[in-house]
């Protein structure tokens, strides 16, 4: 660059615009310069390489040309002759280099101080008027004092998820109240005890759930509604049972999420997000397991029993014996436990080494399905509840199909639906395909339902214990 020439910038342009505007009085005199005139001008730009003189676009706006430059690249751009520039930059900055002459520079300085866009005037809108219902946002506020019902109700009122939380509550309100109506229709069939069948009740409430659930403290809160005879349906995974049951042989311990991976595998501790599962918890379930597993295939040999998976979990809840168990409680109060993909985890394990010196034990999971889908026919009205994804809420919202789609509807997870997985789609997917009715008004909570799940049942299944529990004694 001559020694004449002043740098300014840096301007912003990689790929884009920059815009010329070039004014009669300094160029032309007191001629109109039209844009043909302006394309046949020799000394419009001075040190243009080639390949971009090509990119010179000219545009008559008026009694000055407008001269673009499109330009790709880091490079010392044209130098201008009495040019007033306006750089137009693109979103991406990158720093590029004009040169000028110090006279050119200083015009440019002075008339771009003077270089004013027109403001846009401001958006001349009306405001439909709101219906005199509609709720306004408002949190609790503190001064009232310390009133956690209060608190929980005033979600509703307090936007985000905040407010879906709201309207999970009052949908399972629904749910129970619902529930609590005189039955009106018998609706349906099952094979086994009439006394539980889904037709001798106004509301089928069917509840699904991830192993994690298990493996925290939520399991404590799934135990209340099933030891109560809150629900009346469970689907869960392999390890919404196994973990329940091994809870009862050993502790699990509080950990951190960033613990070592390496360090953990040392000790024998197995991390489930922040929480740890000594290696010896399996080693008893094991042990816990072997002889129900020998006697299991004793009475399917000798008795002609056909195992299904919810028939295994039935018998589990039996042996275990632990009124801390879920799976206790669902024996006891002779819920159904759905767990079409039990041999995914410890139980499968104990599946495949006792089958290396037993062969022979058969798990039926045809029965159990049909038995689900026959439970979700007879159901007068059905509401699901649904904490987490996978294979468990899919089950739950399938067996609906079979009755037209659910009544009533909750979701609690963190999963997105932008991959397209099930875990993740909101209810409305669920209404596509006929798992939920298309009056419905569900609900999907995104958040985490170790948070979530003990304050819908503080605001629902709790303050309803008197009533829903009358005449239900547990033997």
């Amino acid at each position: 660059m001559s020694k004449d020439r002043k740098q300014i910038g840096p301007l912003n342009p990689v790929e884009g615009l920059l815009s010329i505007k070039r004014y009669d009085s300094l160029l032309f005199g007191r001629r109109r310069q039209t844009v043909d005139d302006a394309e046949k001008s020799s000394d419009i730009c001075e040190g243009v390489p080639p390949p971009y003189k090509s990119r010179l676009i000219f545009r008559d706006n008026g009694g000055c040309v407008i001269i673009f430059v499109r330009f790709t690249g880091a490079f010392n751009p044209p130098v201008f002759r009495d040019s007033i520039l306006t750089p137009c930059p693109p979103p991406v900055p990158v720093p590029v280099t004009l040169a000028m002459t110090p006279r050119i520079a200083s015009k440019v300085s002075v008339n771009m101080a003077h270089h004013i866009h027109p403001s846009l005037r401001f958006p001349d809108r009306k405001t439909t008027p709101v219906p005199e219902d509609t709720p306004k946002v408002q949190g609790y506020d503190f001064n009232q004092g310390v009133d956690h019902h209060a608190l929980l109700k005033s979600y509703f009122n307090t936007g985000f998820q905040a407010t879906n939380v709201g309207l999970a509550i009052q949908e399972i309100n629904n749910m129970i109240d619902r529930r609590q109506q005189p039955m009106k229709a018998v609706n349906g069939f099952v094979d086994e005890d009439p006394s539980t069948c889904p037709c001798l009740r106004s509301c089928t409430i069917f509840l699904s759930y991830t192993s994690n659930l298990i493996s925290c403290g939520v399991r404590e809160s799934i135990r209340y509604l099933v030891e109560h005879k809150m629900v009346d349906v469970l689907a869960t995974t392999a390890g919404g049972i196994e973990e329940d049951l091994i809870k009862c042989l050993g502790p699990v311990y509080l950990g951190a999420f960033t613990l070592s991976g390496k360090d953990l595998y040392e000790k024998g501790l197995n991390r489930i997000g922040n929480t740890l599962m000594p290696e010896d918890n399996y080693d008893k379930f094991d042990q816990w397991m072997r002889p129900i597993l020998k006697q299991m295939l004793l009475e399917q040999n000798t008795q002609g029993v056909r195992w299904t998976p919810s028939k295994v979990i039935h018998r589990l809840g039996k042996e275990i014996n632990n009124p801390e168990s879920v799976c206790y409680w669902a024996y006891k109060n002779n819920i159904p436990v759905f767990s079409p993909a039990l041999t995914d985890g410890a139980i499968g394990d104990m599946f495949y080494l006792f089958s290396v010196e037993n062969p022979g034990l058969i798990v039926d999971i045809v029965e159990d399905v049909s038995k689900l889908n026959n439970l979700a026919v007879a159901a007068n009205s059905s509401g699901v509840i649904i904490l987490g994804g996978g294979v468990a809420k899919h089950h739950i919202c399938n067996a609906n199909t079979w009755r037209n789609g659910a009544d009533f509807a909750v979701y609690v997870n963190t999963a997105l639906e932008f991959d397209g997985c099930d875990s993740g789609a909101r209810p409305d997917e669920a209404v596509s395909w006929g798992k939920i009715r298309t009056n419905a008004k569900p609900v999907k909570v995104f958040a985490d339902a170790s948070i979530i799940f003990p304050l819908l049942v503080a605001e629902t299944f709790a303050v309803h214990a008197n009533k829903m529990t009358a005449g239900k004694k547990n033997k």
